[in-house]
């Protein structure tokens, strides 16, 4: 089955959302890892805020993940159904 006509199944975005989401959570977490690994285990969340989400940052933040994580949920979903 092509890929268009899978995509108009409602079982293809169960399955999606049932690999994006937790993905979704995986990128987060590595993600303020990296980049503000020192604030979260010195427990200074506001410059975490500062770094990450603060002056519009916020949007490419959850941007990139959100972009990533469905991408990455409709292609395994795509290999993967018959």
């Amino acid at each position: 089955m092509s890929f268009f006509k899978k995509i108009k199944q409602k079982e293809f975005w169960q399955n999606t959302f049932k690999i994006a989401i937790p993905f979704f959570i995986f990128v987060t977490i590595i993600s303020l890892l990296m980049n503000s690994w020192r604030e979260i285990f010195a427990g200074d969340f506001i410059k975490l805020v500062e770094d990450n989400f603060s002056n519009g940052k916020w949007i490419q933040f959850w941007s990139y993940k959100v972009f990533l994580s469905l991408v990455y949920g409709m292609y395994m979903t795509n290999k993967n159904m018959k």
